[in-house]
């Protein structure tokens, strides 16, 4: 058995309407087809978020963890089973679910200022004035700490400043989910964990819905509110969804030798040995 960890009350507020989540995917399947055969990649998938959370998926390669993640943002279509987001169905792509891939994905011919700017544009085009619209880019451009390099292109900042700038820029759209697709999984190790310092506070100031992929289980520990351990593919599911029972805000350095994030890290770490030991002994 997995162990499994209370959940505290949240420093940071959250509205909420009882019975009715913020964020709901309601016996989703998925599968795919071509040329001719069907591969059914999740299976009666059912996750409730609230507002606020910082929820992490994690699961060996296969387990349909980025499907998901494409599911909520509407990036594609459910086979069967519903997502509904504020009680409306998730279709489509919108500005409401804003996507942070591995790749930044940003475009090498505009400045870090202009990447962050078209997103605004985009979206505040006829709600904020030009100024207006300035001053917003160059505030998100500040909550990464990156508004000294707004002038540069892609090519002339790191792999950590340019995430930053992907991060900044989904920021921008105000969108009530953020997802983040390995966000952080292509960085060496102190960039990566700068960054993972950030991402804390920003979801502290900002109180933010966030769902993030992540292999890394130090990472999911010190993150999130919940993480929810995906079975191994095809036809994946939910296996186990572990509550974090650590206060923010969080200091690495102090947990690394605290009862309950060992705890936390033993019982991820315990699923994901027993799910691997599962597929070599099936094999």
């Amino acid at each position: 058995m997995i162990a499994r960890v209370d959940p505290i009350p949240h420093t940071k507020p959250r509205v909420t309407v009882p019975g009715r989540p913020f964020l709901r995917v309601d016996h989703v399947d998925k599968a795919f087809t071509r040329a001719g055969a069907t591969s059914v990649v999740l299976q009666d998938v059912c996750l409730s978020i609230e507002k606020g959370e910082y929820i992490s998926i994690i699961g060996h390669s296969g387990c349909g963890k980025s499907t998901l993640l494409n599911l909520i943002a509407g990036l594609t279509k459910v086979t069967s089973g519903a997502i509904l987001l504020e009680d409306k169905q998730v279709d489509d792509p919108g500005p409401d679910r804003a996507v942070v891939f591995q790749n930044h994905s940003l475009l090498p011919w505009l400045t870090v200022y202009d990447n962050v700017r078209m997103a605004v544009d985009q979206v505040f085009g006829r709600m904020k004035s030009k100024p207006e619209r300035h001053e917003w880019t160059m505030h998100n451009l500040a909550l990464v700490q990156m508004t000294h390099a707004s002038a540069k292109r892609p090519a002339e900042i790191s792999g950590g400043m340019k995430q930053r700038v992907g991060i900044a820029r989904a920021l921008a759209m105000e969108p009530k989910v953020m997802l983040m697709d390995e966000t952080l999984g292509a960085l060496d190790a102190l960039t990566r964990a700068h960054l993972q310092e950030q991402v804390m506070e920003i979801h502290s100031r900002l109180g933010n819905t966030m769902i993030m992929i992540t292999h890394d289980v130090d990472e999911a520990v010190l993150l999130s509110d919940r993480i929810v351990m995906m079975t191994n593919g095809p036809a994946a599911s939910i296996g186990e969804v572990l509550s974090i029972d650590l206060e923010r805000p969080r200091n690495r350095l102090e947990l690394v030798s605290q009862p309950d994030y060992i705890a936390a890290r033993e019982a991820v770490l315990q699923f994901l040995y027993e799910r691997h030991s599962y597929v070599e002994a099936v094999a």
